[in-house]
């Protein structure tokens, strides 16, 4: 097999990158719901013959980091070229039910060079479904005690063959998520965004023959060489950081964890961590994998290209039955979106205490989950609302920004008020909101609803009591808050409210980075 010129390895790059970020824009542009069509709560990736992940577009990060682990879920089922398999199961590669995942082999074109026998790589997508069934509109109540409580689960499931779609198999899973419409809708956007990228794949290897699959190879290589450089730039040592959760019932969840960096290795040990909950907060293990790739991401150079090769030089060690374990059937919807969030901040703080100027404050820390439906018309808006960003050593947290593990849009205000029956009336910024530092944190937003017939509300909030911290002196952010109806409510509930009711969510700001008397002592001068 022939080495690789750098162009062309470059070009091939490039190509599957791109193939990934078409298929994006296929499920964006196709799809019916305003979470995936204006949020853009979805990603897409492909991966070679082997599983290993080699492109992926700029989606989101908790999604992303997971998807290795579902690919590995289905590749154990020996799926043929051609077919669809879906999946969503938490605990065998899933991040929480609302993500529907699909996995497409994609076989080797007539004609290829390629001397690959079978399978010339895999298309992947992931999209948040605004409902998958469950006890509450959104499926993602607040008190859930099992996973059955969220909706439907569905491990690796065959949903087309060679000769297309099994109907059947379809309607079955759909039929059993409120408003099964706009979800079959959604789906078809899943799959049309996967026929386009196995026609690309399929004529990357048309043209390139078996340079295709040498660059799998030399991607991942050179990716894995470039973050082992990076990691081994950390000084060698053992730093640690602890920070907590809250459960419905106020009560404190530890998240601890201790990283070793042992010259281009690192190792993150999260024993010290709560044992798994009762309530949602549990985070499966592909999801504490994403926070920790996240991170590691965050601390290098942002031109690696992400794959597999990223994840060589990490290694993660979490005890069954913890937080960030857990077994089935842990309810975990909150660990994807809350959960996920906290380990950042703890990993981002404990890379901290090697170099302070290495790493951000901490941003808002949660991603302020609020979900409105109805059990009677069918509707169900579901937002994450951005906040405050941590500030860096060189620069101020941004405003009104989605930060951590998501890394979504906003709904439009036009677009909630034509597609729900919800009044917008405030969304601004939370002015004063972000730590004030050398550099100062972002500032959080308020965004008030008004809800126009009888529905449920969940909120799945955080940093309501705990502030996002500071670093280097800096000052923390400002906590978040919710209203219903005027009155002040835990960081997270479900409840059934009548038409007119208002809620109201002021999400936190960043913390400051730096001691913000040393700007002030630079200003007297």
């Amino acid at each position: 097999m022939s080495e690789l010129d750098a162009i062309t390895l470059e070009v091939i790059k490039n190509q599957l990158e791109e193939v990934a970020e078409e298929m994006g824009e296929v499920l964006i542009r196709g799809a019916y719901s305003a979470n995936i069509k204006e949020r853009e709560d979805c990603s897409t990736a492909l991966f070679d013959h082997h599983g290993r992940q080699i492109a992926q577009a700029e989606h989101i990060p908790v999604h992303l980091g997971a998807m290795p682990d579902a690919v590995a879920a289905v590749r154990e089922r020996e799926p043929d070229p051609g077919e669809i398999w879906m999946l969503n199961d938490p605990f065998i590669g899933g991040t929480h039910l609302p993500d529907i995942t699909l996995v497409s082999p994609v076989g080797v074109p007539n004609g290829s060079e390629c001397t690959l026998d079978d399978i010339l790589g895999y298309v992947v997508s992931r999209a948040h479904y605004a409902d998958v069934g469950g006890s509450a509109p959104g499926s993602m109540p607040a008190v859930g005690q099992e996973i059955y409580a969220e909706g439907v689960r569905i491990p690796p499931t065959r949903v087309a063959t060679h000769d297309g779609q099994q109907k059947d198999i379809v309607e079955l899973i759909l039929s059993n998520m409120r408003g099964t419409a706009k979800r079959q809708a959604d789906f078809s956007a899943q799959v049309a965004a996967h026929s386009r990228g196995a026609e690309r794949l399929k004529q990357l290897s048309m043209t390139h023959g078996e340079r295709l699959t040498e660059a799998y190879d030399a991607v991942i290589e050179y990716s894995a060489e470039r973050m082992e450089a990076e990691l081994a730039e950390i000084p060698d040592g053992e730093y640690q950081a602890r920070d907590v959760l809250r459960t419905v019932e106020s009560e404190s969840i530890d998240i601890s964890v201790t990283i070793r960096v042992d010259g281009k290795q690192v190792y993150f040990d999260f024993t010290e961590t709560s044992d798994q909950v009762q309530g949602n907060l549990n985070a499966p293990q592909a999801v504490t994998k994403s926070a920790v790739y996240f991170v590691a991401r965050c601390l290098t150079d942002p031109d690696i290209p992400p794959n597999a090769g990223c994840y060589r030089p990490i290694q993660i060690h979490i005890p069954e039955e913890n937080l960030l374990n857990p077994d089935q059937p842990a309810a975990v919807v909150g660990g994807n979106v809350e959960t996920s969030q906290r380990v950042a901040d703890v990993l981002f703080a404990a890379f901290g205490e090697a170099e302070p100027q290495m790493v951000p404050a901490h941003g808002q820390g949660t991603m302020n989950n609020l979900v409105i439906g109805s059990r009677r018309s069918g509707f169900t808006y579901y937002e994450t609302i951005g906040g405050g960003a941590g500030a860096s050593a060189t620069s101020d947290g941004e405003d009104g920004v989605q930060v951590g593990m998501t890394n979504t849009l906003n709904t439009p205000i036009e677009v909630i008020e034509t597609e729900y029956p919800l009044r917008v009336e405030r969304y601004e910024l939370r002015q004063g909101s972000g730590g004030a530092g050398v550099h100062s944190g972002g500032d959080g937003v308020v965004r008030t609803l008004r809800i126009c017939e009888p529905a449920t509300i969940s909120l799945l909030t955080g940093r309501r009591d705990t502030p996002p911290k500071g670093i280097d002196e800096g000052e923390c952010g400002s906590t978040g808050s919710n209203r219903i109806g005027g009155k002040v409510v835990p960081g997270k509930i479900t409840t059934d409210v009548e038409s007119g009711t208002t809620v109201t969510v002021k999400t936190p700001g960043g913390g400051g980075h730096g001691n913000p008397v040393m700007m002030d002592d630079e200003t007297d001068e």
